[in-house]
């Protein structure tokens, strides 16, 4: 399989994953609310959208990599990273308590390759697995964040 061929395989895979996700949103929030074994990582990210203004929020893993906070989306850029890159804050609820953060986007790097990495690890089964077997195609065309806490904007 060529490089082009296995990341366009990945996109497609990736999309109906993050699409059976969204489906599963109220379902995750519910087991996340009781506490439920593998929930905890799992956090809510607020962000302004960039042509309406309106709140937007997304469930997502919360990323930690030398005590430093990272949010990302291995599938390339979505709209939370779009209105997020925009905004430049984020406001990030459980567990890191409702803090706003100023969002630098990584650039390819050491740092990158330790929160894709990171990510590989930190997501819960069996989207690990999957993050595992992607990695190449997320090091070619995820966007990750480092998290800097900030004053609310």
């Amino acid at each position: 399989m060529t490089a082009s061929k296995g990341s366009s395989f990945w996109r497609t895979a990736l999309r109906v994953m993050y699409r059976f996700i969204r489906l599963m949103d109220p379902m995750i929030r519910a087991s996340r609310a009781r506490g439920a074994p593998g929930t905890d990582g799992f956090v809510e990210l607020k962000v302004i959208g960039r042509r309406t203004g309106w709140s937007r929020t997304t469930l997502l893993t919360l990323l930690s990599v030398d005590g430093q906070r990272y949010v990302g989306h291995p599938n390339g850029a979505t709209q939370w990273t779009r209105n997020a890159e925009a905004a430049g804050v984020v406001q990030i609820d459980p567990p890191a308590g409702g803090e706003t953060f100023s969002v630098v986007r990584l650039p390819s790097g050491p740092e990158r390759d330790a929160v894709i990495r990171a990510t590989r690890a930190q997501q819960p089964f069996p989207a690990n697995l999957v993050y595992r077997a992607a990695s190449r195609h997320i090091a070619a065309v995820g966007v990750f964040f480092r998290l800097i806490p900030s004053e609310a904007p």
